[in-house]
């Protein structure tokens, strides 16, 4: 169980997170989103015991975090971050001693560490590529690395901030695609992002931040739907919600589903 309690965070004088309960343990996907300056990066670095909270606590396997250095070892094992430039994550210039890096630095043997390896790969399809340099790669071909270096920790919890930003369409259709498989696995996600239709689309719960505060949270199409909430949050709602508000067309979660249904309506009309 990932969660917070009352969590105050404040640098300096000035708060930034304002008594947050939030439970991330009780669906697969939980998108984070919110105007710049609303608490997210802070958030996540919580989370991660990157900071530590001034009030209030995160909350692992259901007790305050442990901050001492076995505390925050046994905590990264389990909670893994993949922050949004894949940059800060890499040390290696070839792939497979970058990923296996965390596994070597915690003394797992070796015949161990080239299975993970081999399984974070695929699950990332980064197999085709494995033997370039890292310098080599793209931005998107990175941001893969960098998530295989934290799936073969096998944690319970992966934070992704930002995971599209950079990827043109055809790398952000396969970040979801691996999401997907990282949850299929029977992990949870909890996405920060900009990108409002990829959290519409692949969260199962929504918590929408202002001013480090919890405006609203659900399910994701109850939470984009409500014209107002958005609108105080400084966002602007899913292009497939707009469609449903503002049109009154079915509410669909995938572009797939919104483009059968209208090909199903438009044979309809046509017979």
């Amino acid at each position: 169980m990932l969660a917070t309690s009352d969590l105050w965070f404040r640098y300096q004088d000035e708060p930034v997170l304002k008594g947050l309960n939030l439970d991330f343990s009780l669906s697969p996907v939980t998108g984070l989103v919110g105007a710049n300056g609303c608490g997210k990066s802070t958030l996540f670095m919580n989370l991660s015991g990157l900071l530590r909270p001034q009030k209030g606590a995160v909350l692992w396997q259901g007790k305050p975090l442990d901050y001492s250095k076995r505390g925050l070892l046994a905590l990264r094992q389990q909670v893994a971050t993949v922050f949004q430039d894949p940059e800060q994550q890499i040390f290696y210039t070839d792939i497979d001693s970058d990923i296996a890096f965390s596994l070597r630095n915690l003394g797992v043997p070796e015949a161990e560490i080239t299975r993970r390896v081999d399984e974070a790969l695929t699950l990332v399809d980064a197999q085709h590529f494995r033997h370039q340099p890292i310098q080599c790669l793209s931005h998107g071909q990175k941001k893969r690395v960098a998530i295989a270096g934290a799936l073969v920790l096998q944690a319970r919890y992966l934070l992704l901030d930002e995971p599209t930003a950079g990827l043109d369409p055809a790398g952000r259709t396969q970040m979801l695609a691996i999401i997907r498989r990282i949850v299929a696995q029977g992990n949870h996600v909890i996405i920060s992002s900009h990108d409002i239709d990829l959290i519409y689309e692949i969260s199962d719960a929504v918590y929408v931040l202002r001013q480090g505060r919890v405006l609203t949270h659900g399910a994701p199409g109850e939470v984009f739907a409500c014209t107002e909430a958005m609108e105080q949050a400084g966002l602007t709602q899913p292009w497939l919600v707009k469609l449903h508000t503002q049109l009154g067309l079915l509410l669909c979660k995938t572009e797939t589903e919104f483009f059968h249904r209208m090909q199903k309506c438009a044979f309809r009309e046509a017979s």
